[in-house]
């Protein structure tokens, strides 16, 4: 989570005007759990996910052929998004089986259909 919130602070944040990758940013640090609480994490993780949401509220479609750097590579905007919302969905899926191992079966709640409900959920949500 806290690689998370430093990749896309540094990623979104001047988003169309600066390096995706800033100066100021200490990836190496982002794997090292130093938050005393979890209250502090969670709002780093907001922090990162309003960042993102911020710049991308400002995008239009006529500017997603338009090019960003990240670490100096040019990619089209519509290129960079995608890069991003890959490796965040890499990373959610550890957070979600990190959790899932410490939590257990027993107490887990499925973040979708749970096992042996897929008929069921088709039946109630597909009605013709």
């Amino acid at each position: 989570m806290k690689h998370l919130a430093g990749n896309m602070l540094s990623r979104w944040t001047d988003f169309l005007t600066a390096d995706g990758e800033k100066e100021c940013r200490d990836r190496d640090s982002e794997f090292i759990d130093d938050f005393d609480s979890r209250a502090e994490i969670l709002q780093r993780w907001e922090e990162g996910w309003a960042c993102l949401f911020n710049s991308l509220e400002w995008l239009s479609p006529s500017d997603l052929s338009s090019e960003v750097k990240i670490r100096g590579e040019s990619l089209t905007i519509y290129d960079a998004v995608h890069r991003q919302l890959d490796h965040y969905g890499y990373h959610i899926g550890q957070v979600v089986m990190i959790a899932r191992t410490r939590i257990g079966d027993g107490d887990w709640e499925t973040l979708s259909i749970a096992r042996g409900d897929s008929k069921r959920f088709n039946g109630t949500h597909w009605k013709e």
